[in-house]
């Protein structure tokens, strides 16, 4: 297991996705964001099955800041409850884990 998470977002509409992946990246919390969709989803809300197209950021930073892509996604984002789903990367190749480091250590 590597100290790398990727982190995996779902948004409302694709300028949510935008901005999270903006800010993101910007402030170095996160070394790249890709953005998928849209998806169809469905899901309970309240007690009734909703179905809505969504959009995913993908997002991908050092365990040690998930904190701060939090905190970003919900300045941004509009729902309740937004999904902030962390994966472990268990294997990265090491010019890649160098680069996402050496793109989300301060300036």
């Amino acid at each position: 297991m590597t100290d790398l998470l990727l982190i995996r977002v779902t948004c409302p509409r694709q300028r949510v996705a935008r901005a999270i992946a903006d800010e993101a990246v910007e402030t170095r919390a996160a070394a790249c964001a890709n953005i998928e969709g849209p998806m169809a989803s469905t899901y309970r809300w309240k007690g009734v099955v909703e179905q809505a197209f969504e959009f995913i950021v993908w997002l991908k930073a050092p365990a040690e800041n998930f904190a701060r892509i939090e905190a970003i996604v919900n300045a941004h984002h509009p729902y309740d409850v937004p999904a902030i789903v962390a994966l472990g990367c268990t294997h990265v190749n090491a010019p890649y884990k160098a680069w996402v480091e050496e793109n989300t250590e301060p300036e």
